[in-house]
């Protein structure tokens, strides 16, 4: 954030923040176009920090190690940062334009977006004073999107009994990892396994072995698609040989159901070195188990009115349990607020049975789609001008920041559009360079043609691709 500040003071340009730390810088209007509609640029400051299992890595001091392969931008075994890294630095370029022909600029940059909301839930109403919302946080090219789902988090707590391990038992641990992992909105069609489900589903196979939990570890964040799960189990010791080969068939089954989509499941089991005592009793750990394995997970219902988007899902993201004491955090998502309510209410009812607690946090509303609207409409025409065809209009099963800036500003009209990324939330998250260059051009013009009221003649970069060049300087 200080960053920003800095940069800001350095171009003579005004920034202030809300009373959460959102931050706002301001760019008059280019001369004789003062009345031109005001735009906010938006997008959020963080990043969902993932990396490889094997690859250390601390985010709060290492930096990303980049690499081009065919065309495409990566990172080495963490996530890359181009989610909402290249809204920012898209904004922070139209700022330091001075060749732009523009109206009066507001680039608001939130915080917390990937983890709560928490930087639209909590910013300043009557603070910005645009008409029109440009949100730079999509990752499709050729997309413009017009709607999104709203979600909540649906966090289950409780504490469970234990008992002194028997004399015949043994601390194993076991472990489901390789899954491609990925968004908990946008790829929860595709398919992909979903580490929580899975290993509680091996659980449930294991437990006529007499296997109870003694930890478990699953996920790290609620909206990404958890790749890898680990639990440590008491085992008695005449079982150990016979689960080992039901791991066996069981990971060739769960291959065989994933073939094409999620290749890299393993099962593994080996001797646990921990210093416990301690399991779950029979009756708790089988009644924790049976929960999960009964709980929402996946695809809910597909919309009617959207073809071919989700309506309702739910990602059991986060899964923990240590020393009795269990944590869920579940994100559900819905393009119906009243099915958001239904999923965590089935949360409620469920693990009430087993005497866990569950609470409801970080709701968010859905952003209602405006096919009519005269942006839409502006943005449409530039696209077939720039790019020579018409965008997808597109809603997503996302939670765009849209639906919550809207239910603030009532008024702003919106769109919101990108270069094209894949693998977001995952260390697989890559973007393709030729769209960055693409969603510049689209950028550029719009601003113009907005300011000027017609159609702008900036449906190309600068010479030399400079200004598509500092974006990626920037990012």
């Amino acid at each position: 954030m200080k960053v920003l500040e800095h940069w800001a003071d350095e171009h003579g340009l005004f920034h202030d923040r809300d009373a959460f730390g959102n931050l706002r810088i301001c760019k008059p209007a280019s001369p004789g176009h003062e009345q031109a509609p005001g735009v906010v640029l938006q997008g959020h400051l963080d990043m969902v920090a993932q990396a490889n299992a094997d690859h250390p890595h601390d985010f709060t001091r290492d930096p990303i190690d980049t690499y081009v392969a065919d065309g495409w931008l990566h990172a080495r075994h963490t996530t890359l940062g181009a989610d909402n890294g290249l809204g920012v630095a898209a904004a922070l370029a139209v700022l330091g334009d001075d060749s732009l022909t523009h109206g009066p600029l507001e680039a608001l940059f939130t915080l917390e977006e990937e983890s709560s909301m928490g930087g639209a839930l909590n910013l300043a109403e009557g603070w910005l004073n645009g008409r029109i919302l440009l949100n730079l946080d999509s990752e499709d090219r050729g997309q413009v999107y017009i709607g999104c789902a709203g979600g909540a988090d649906v966090v289950v707590e409780a504490q469970f009994p234990t008992s002194a391990l028997r004399d015949d038992e043994q601390i194993w641990r076991l472990s489901l990892t390789g899954l491609v992992g990925g968004h908990s909105g946008i790829d929860i069609h595709k398919g992909r396994g979903n580490a929580n489900r899975l290993l509680v589903r091996v659980l449930r196979v294991l437990e006529p072995s007499g296997v109870r939990l003694v930890d478990y570890h699953g996920g790290t964040l609620r909206n990404a698609l958890p790749r890898e799960a680990f639990a440590s189990v008491a085992l008695p010791n005449e079982e150990t040989v016979a689960v080992q080969r039901r791991l066996e068939a069981l990971e060739q089954a769960l291959r065989a159901e994933l073939a094409g989509i999620d290749e890299g499941l393993a099962l593994a089991l080996t001797p646990c070195t921990m210093r416990s005592d301690q399991a779950l009793t029979a009756t708790a750990s089988h009644l924790l188990v049976n929960a999960l394995h009964a709980a929402p997970c996946g695809v809910e219902r597909m919309s009617v009115e959207v073809p071919g988007v989700v309506e309702t899902s739910n990602n059991l993201g986060v899964v923990n349990l240590e020393n009795g004491c269990f944590h869920l955090c579940a994100l559900v998502r819905s393009l119906r607020d009243s099915a958001t309510d239904d999923i965590a209410d089935r949360f409620a009812a469920l693990f009430s049975l087993i005497g866990a607690r569950t609470r409801v946090e970080n709701a968010y509303p859905g952003w209602t789609p405006d096919p009519e609207s005269s942006l839409l409409a502006r943005f449409r025409r530039l696209h077939q001008q720039c790019l020579g065809s018409d965008p997808e209009v597109k809603v997503i099963h996302a939670g765009l920041e849209c639906g919550i800036l809207g239910g603030k500003y009532p008024h702003l009209e919106m769109i919101s559009f990108g270069p094209q990324i894949r693998g977001a939330h995952s260390p697989d998250e890559r973007v393709d360079i030729a769209s960055v260059d693409e969603f510049w051009q689209l950028l550029r013009s719009l601003l113009e043609d907005l300011a000027n009221g017609q159609a702008a003649s900036m449906c190309r970069p600068p010479a030399g691709n400079q200004r598509a060049g500092e974006i990626n300087d920037r990012f």
